[in-house]
């Protein structure tokens, strides 16, 4: 098979005889099908975006399950690149301005984060103290351990936010995360932060004070890098995804039960059998939603439908078993695609129906036509 075809088939020139040829070289074996995929990543990202980085899997594969679907796996592979930013329907729109970001402040107080907040925080001595803008707070400066204080930041389904920590420690936050961290860091001692929900870490180095991120029932511990966190309380495990540098996870209770990770490694808590895991991964995956996309390998729908949620402060009820068990691969673009827009790719690989009402999704079985 000649990559003139496969060039053909992606610019949707082929004849349907020629399809047809081509699903089946594609079907005959494993290292066809890489060859494919990668022909038409490479393809694709050349045509279609500048900012989808050449680590990312930018396909929407289908496990095979009759020839019927074995057609649509393959058109959806190219539906999905180019269907997805153009389809009009915005459902996100419509539902993501019901919650606000909320800073809650060591005195009890708390201010909603809008689109005119951008004010300065001075200190009793005239010192300035953060920033605040829209979608980022600045803090600056250290104090006297004694004086050290926690602000909390909740970010709900639907919203981002970035702070810079008073050490200059960037943390992107994920939808439907909470964060405690010090408004000042102390002159001594570590740097504690606390996470429940998902972080992008780029921790700015400093080998006398080891930064801390408390996440469940683990501590990941570090002296200079970047990582990512995912610890959602819905989920039984805390994922630490490393880029560069090297991280420590350990349990809080049992700090001998611990893992030391290397970059492009992947560190996972169990909480129910108390035990830390290792495996390599590609971290692109695990860092794309700070660059607003939404990355899929292999991924459960389960857990699809729980990231469809928090990104696009939606509720998904699946009713239909057999969407249940399919995975799923692909990256989406958060900010030209709409929940409708995912769901009509998806129902090209596994049929099903859907209704909407208010925020609410209900997935069910495809009707039957007599």
């Amino acid at each position: 098979m000649t990559s003139e075809l496969i060039y053909k088939y992606l610019s949707n020139e082929a004849s349907e005889q020629e399809v047809q040829s081509l699903f089946d070289w594609i079907d005959a074996s494993e290292e066809n099908k890489k060859h494919f995929i990668s022909l038409k990543k490479t393809w694709a990202l050349t045509s279609l975006s500048d900012t989808i980085t050449t680590e990312s899997v930018s396909v929407i594969s289908m496990k095979p399950k009759n020839n019927a679907v074995q057609y649509l796996k393959y058109a959806a592979v190219f539906l999905v690149l180019f269907g997805l930013g153009k389809l009009a329907f915005d459902f996100s729109q419509k539902t993501k301005s019901s919650k606000e970001i909320v800073l809650e402040l060591a005195d009890g107080t708390s201010e909603i984060i809008t689109k005119s907040n951008q004010t300065q925080v001075i200190n009793d001595k005239g010192s300035l103290i953060a920033k605040k803008f829209p979608n980022h707070i600045i803090y600056f400066g250290k104090v006297q351990d004694q004086k050290v204080v926690y602000n909390t930041l909740k970010v709900p389904y639907g919203k981002r936010f970035k702070l810079t920590l008073s050490d200059g420690t960037i943390v992107s936050l994920n939808s439907g995360t909470t964060f405690r961290y010090p408004e000042q860091f102390g002159i001594n001692g570590k740097r504690n932060v606390f996470l429940t929900g998902e972080a992008f870490f780029e921790v700015a180095k400093d080998k006398q004070h080891p930064f801390i991120v408390n996440a469940n029932k683990v501590d990941i511990e570090v002296l200079g890098t970047k990582f990512n966190i995912s610890a959602y309380p819905e989920n039984p495990t805390v994922n630490s995804t490393l880029i560069e540098g090297s991280i420590k996870m350990y349990e809080v209770e049992n700090k001998e039960n611990l893992v030391l990770l290397v970059p492009n490694q992947m560190a996972t808590w169990q909480n129910n059998a108390k035990k830390i895991t290792t495996k390599a991964v590609d971290p692109s995956f695990y860092s794309a939603w700070t660059k607003g996309e939404l990355a899929f390998k292999d991924t459960p729908f389960s857990t699809i439908a729980k990231i469809i949620q928090r990104t696009y402060d939606v509720e998904i009820i699946n009713e239909n078993t057999v969407l249940a068990k399919q995975n799923f691969t692909g990256t989406i673009k958060i900010s030209e695609s709409s929940v409708e827009n995912i769901l009509e790719l998806l129902k090209r690989d596994t049929p099903f129906n859907y209704s909407i009402e208010e925020n609410t999704i209900t997935i069910t079985n495809p009707s039957i036509t007599k």
